[in-house]
């Protein structure tokens, strides 16, 4: 059925633009060729390790970084009392701004696209953790106390199982997240990746191959959510009830 529908969205695709002839509407046909051509000469690999090692970097951070504030924001009121005003903050702040500001104070680095790319997405990680927090069922905590289990078991047993859900929730948006603003950070203030690519040939109106690294892009991200994301998310949600 999915292949189906490609094919069908590709022939109205070619249809449009047999109609409609225009260097800025290319057939699908002319994409495919520029996606051969790239391929033979290495830059399309080459461009979208580039992309999925960034993607792949500012996700571990924001994760890691995200979890730990969003539990300790929900399992400490007067904290979160806090640092709520500052999380809103940072959640209405704009992407755009946050990458100008990286690149101008710490330079057009790998480590300052990288941050930019965290920061922007730790305050949603934050917020999805913070609720999975409040929502853990006290009894197991009186349960790990009589047990008298340590830290390292309370969390493995008692808190993970419980964030699981929350965790894969956020994993999955975060992805989807990141993967966009990595792009822009790499229009911004890169020599390399799909959004250089993008930016390179958005100067010579070379509507094609801007389509053709979107598309390529586009294919590994939705392979990465289909074979990994949502195989992970069934797993952490396997323990609730299936409908009839």
């Amino acid at each position: 059925m999915v292949l189906t529908s490609l094919l069908g969205l590709c022939l109205v695709w070619s249809a449009a633009a047999g109609i409609w002839p225009s260097r800025a509407f290319p057939p699908p046909l002319d994409i495919w060729q520029v996606l051969l051509k790239e391929a033979a000469s290495g830059d399309l690999g080459y461009h979208l390790a580039m992309t999925l090692w960034r993607v792949a970097a500012a996700y571990v951070v924001a994760m890691v970084v995200g979890t730990v504030i969003g539990v300790l924001l929900g399992t400490h009121r007067r904290a979160d009392s806090f640092f709520n005003p500052w999380l809103v903050l940072f959640l209405n702040l704009p992407a755009l701004v946050v990458i100008v500001l990286a690149y101008i104070w710490f330079g057009l680095t790998e480590a300052a696209a990288i941050g930019a790319v965290a920061v922007n997405k730790i305050p949603n990680v934050v917020v999805t953790m913070r609720e999975g927090a409040r929502a853990i069922d006290p009894r197991f905590a009186e349960m790990a106390n009589v047990y008298r289990l340590g830290p390292v078991d309370r969390i493995r047993h008692v808190l993970m199982p419980q964030l699981q859900p929350y965790f894969a929730a956020a994993s999955r948006s975060g992805i989807a997240l990141i993967w966009k603003i990595v792009l822009v950070v790499e229009l911004l203030g890169r020599s390399s990746g799909v959004g250089f690519q993008i930016y390179l040939y958005f100067q010579i109106f070379d509507v094609a191959a801007i389509l053709a690294y979107t598309l390529a892009f586009v294919a590994i991200m939705l392979l990465i959510e289909l074979l990994l994301v949502q195989p992970l998310e069934r797993h952490a949600t396997r323990w609730r009830r299936r409908p009839a």
